[in-house]
């Protein structure tokens, strides 16, 4: 399956936000929360449900010049992302 040009969307039971008191990104969900570590909440807040997974790659390869090359990892978040249940493609 070719997920470059799949578009994730954030699963409805889920809701990201910034957390000052943690610092970070959190998913909330009606049973709790996930904290995000950097790199996850910077590739979910790009995901917007209108984006392919290659447009955020090419969005955070630009906001973040040091990250080239990192079309895979963005692939394989989401990938994770949807087995967790977090995501899903559109």
């Amino acid at each position: 399956m070719n997920h470059v040009q799949q578009i994730p969307c954030l699963h409805r039971h889920f809701r990201l936000q910034w957390e000052p008191v943690q610092d970070s990104f959190v998913l909330l969900y009606p049973e709790g929360m996930v904290k995000l570590n950097a790199s996850a909440g910077e590739i979910l807040s790009a995901c917007d449900g209108k984006k392919s997974v290659a447009e955020i790659s090419d969005s955070l390869e630009q906001k973040y010049p040091d990250g080239e090359g990192i079309a895979d990892d963005v692939i394989d978040f989401f990938i994770a992302a949807n087995d967790k249940g977090w995501t899903h493609f559109v």
